[in-house]
């Protein structure tokens, strides 16, 4: 369990959508929505971010397939990945956090919104990630 300020991070493959929770970790909040390029610039670009928004540590949203067969390659095993090379590039604490049907709560908050149905949803994702585990440590359901 990371005390403080946090940022989410909602893994894709062409988006990465971001969202931060409030310093006593009580509410999450949207905050934007990054065009991948290359690794490099994604991870400059999120460690600039987490600097300005003065996070203490970092939630990555983690895809869970109960349904993979074993040593079968999943989204999971990619979100992994990106995860141990990004943290070699901050000193920031990093915990994973099932994303399993966030994009259904997300394209919901999208319709609330008033968003457009081609809009990118993955910044409300990491909002509903990041909620779903502030909850779960304000419930002691997490360490």
């Amino acid at each position: 369990m990371i005390k403080g300020k946090l940022l989410c991070i909602d893994h894709g493959l062409k988006r990465i959508g971001l969202a931060v929770s409030d310093a006593l970790g009580i509410s999450a909040r949207e905050l934007t929505v990054i065009n991948r390029k290359t690794n490099v610039e994604d991870f400059a670009r999120l460690n600039h971010i987490a600097s300005e928004q003065r996070v203490a540590g970092i939630v990555v949203g983690m895809p869970v397939n109960s349904e993979a067969k074993p040593g079968e390659y999943t989204q999971g095993d990619t979100v992994r990945k990106w995860i141990e090379r990004y943290s070699a590039t901050t000193t920031l604490p990093i915990v994973t956090w099932d994303e399993q049907l966030t994009s259904l709560d997300a394209r919901e908050l999208s319709i609330q919104k008033g968003r457009g149905a081609r809009d990118p949803i993955d910044d409300l994702a990491a909002r509903v990630i990041l909620q779903s585990y502030l909850d779960a440590v304000q419930a002691g359901l997490t360490e």
